[in-house]
């Protein structure tokens, strides 16, 4: 299983939030590039990048961070935060990125972003599908839809959707524990389906019963900079892993 940190952005800082409450952000760190230098320097080859002031204004804002930490490491980066427009996905890959993660735009333009998985391909698209009760939200979690999850990922394995984040947004930043029972269901429905686990990492135990479930791969936030997963036991678990 892949380990993915998360690095979050407002104003060019790296932040978490809870719940994806804005007014809950606390800052971790001033300069996100020294945090994705430090992952990379414990083994870590993936990097999850969501630009929330992007998010907000519904087009891509934090690039010049993507672009620097492309430029000065050699994570994998995949990117998300308010992609909406071809210009957007164009800026993003210019950037670095390596894959770019399309959530509300996949709920709200599906003909664009099913364009977009034509032209680029489902190795560097990937669906974000954030969820509150089995229902799809939207907006950096804003507001929610009238999209059951599961079958709205379905339609877009038929689509050619390989890869998924799943993020539980009431487990988002909670520290207590990822959403076990929701990632089994989606992989016993849809056994193909790359599945990243993202939301509510709280401990390393977690780790190893999420990979038995058959997530591909993890993302880890609050819980690297809470220190409740030490940057250093990850560096083991990947070694031993390979």
């Amino acid at each position: 299983m892949r380990i993915i940190p998360a690095i979050d952005i407002i104003n060019g800082k790296c932040v978490r939030l809870s719940k994806g409450d804005y007014n809950t952000q606390k800052i971790y760190n001033e300069n996100p590039l020294e945090m994705a230098k430090k992952f990379e320097a414990h083994g870590i080859k993936y990097l999850h990048l969501v630009d929330l002031d992007g998010a907000k204004a519904q087009a891509i804002v934090n690039y010049k961070v993507l672009e620097s930490i492309a430029k000065n490491t050699n994570l994998k980066i995949d990117f998300g935060g308010g992609l909406k427009s071809d210009a957007d996905l164009r800026i993003a890959f210019e950037s670095g990125a390596n894959q770019i993660t399309g959530g509300s735009v996949a709920v709200k333009n599906p003909a664009l972003f099913k364009t977009w998985l034509q032209i680029y391909g489902a190795d560097k698209i990937i669906l974000g599908a954030d969820a509150k009760n089995e229902t799809i939200a939207v907006n950096g979690w804003l507001e929610t839809s009238d999209k059951a999850l599961i079958p709205f990922i379905k339609d877009y394995v038929k689509a050619g959707i390989s890869t998924v984040i799943c993020t539980d947004i009431s487990k988002d930043g909670m520290l207590q524990g990822p959403s076990f029972e929701l990632y089994k269901k989606i992989i016993e429905q849809i056994p193909n389906l790359k599945l990243i686990a993202s939301g509510g990492i709280s401990h390393f135990d977690e780790l190893p019963i999420l990979a038995k479930l058959g997530c591909e791969a993890v993302i880890i936030g609050k819980a690297i900079y809470e220190h409740k997963i030490s940057l250093k036991i990850l560096e083991k678990y990947l070694l031993m892993s390979h």
